[in-house]
């Protein structure tokens, strides 16, 4: 893997030739830090290009650089409200991975979103967008995978923080990658 800093955000690369599909990783409250750099590396390591952008610092460039990056996008937190909304408005975007984000409003704009894989705690102020999420991307059509932890806490996928919850991150993780390589890896050839 490969890694490098374009000022503000965080590139990981799979080793080898690309082309490699785009995943834009979107951080929680407290910015660009350890645990989304270990994530996109955990992206590239999977063989996509893995951005992390820190939205605190030089937003409008690193906007720009995760509309020009993305073919799918994982948020994490703040992030996953920010990638849940931006896919409503996007449709450029192959998948979106929110874990535990608010649903945007209004709802009807949900039914505009791309393929969803979306990871939350039983007890959150978040979790009821799982429901409401459900409901809509249903009546839309829009194929998705929605799971809620009934064990796990806010955070549950940062294995940074105390509220860590290894079964939780460990199938979040799964279900993402395997959404991820039906709805964003390229076809054959």
């Amino acid at each position: 893997m490969r890694t490098q800093s374009l000022g503000s955000s965080y590139l990981a690369l799979p080793d080898g030739a690309g082309p490699n599909p785009g995943v834009v990783v979107v951080h929680e409250a407290s910015g660009l830090n350890d645990n989304i750099r270990d994530i996109c590396g955990r992206f590239a390591a999977e063989g996509y290009a893995a951005l992390g952008v820190d939205l605190f610092q030089g937003r409008n460039r690193a906007v720009c650089m995760a509309r020009m990056f993305a073919g799918a996008m994982a948020g994490i937190c703040l992030g996953g409200s920010i990638v849940l909304t931006w896919a409503c408005t996007d449709n450029r975007l192959a998948a979106i991975a929110p874990f535990y984000g608010a649903a945007p409003k209004p709802r009807k704009a949900i039914r505009r979103m791309c393929p969803v894989v979306g990871s939350w705690p039983g007890k959150d102020f978040t979790t009821k967008a799982a429901g409401i999420l459900e409901t809509e991307l249903t009546a839309a059509g829009i194929p998705h995978d929605l799971k809620v932890y009934p064990g796990a806490k806010h955070a549950f996928f940062n294995d940074q923080w105390r509220a860590y919850h290894p079964a939780a991150a460990a199938d979040s993780w799964q279900r993402v990658l395997a959404f991820f390589a039906e709805h964003v890896r390229p076809g054959p050839p």
